[in-house]
């Protein structure tokens, strides 16, 4: 199966792939080697990425720098 990247940096997923993951809404994305692996979570309710996010020491201020890098080098 193939997945073009579009606009935006954006994936679709093929029906086949999405179908067997009808109730994920959130993926976590990794690099291994020159993969990319999405892993489902699955019941998550809305604070823990939030959770996740100070777990890993990412704070509020890292996550506007990042944007106003982005946006810079868009």
């Amino acid at each position: 199966m193939l997945a073009e990247k579009m606009t935006e940096n954006q994936l679709t997923l093929p029906d086949t792939v999405a179908a067997q993951f009808s109730e994920v809404r959130y993926f976590d994305i990794s690099v291994e080697e020159e993969c990319i692996v999405l892993k489902p979570i699955y019941n998550q309710k809305p604070d823990a990425i939030q959770q996740k996010m100070e777990l890993l020491g990412i704070s509020q201020q890292d996550i506007a720098e990042a944007v106003k890098w982005a946006r810079q080098h868009s």
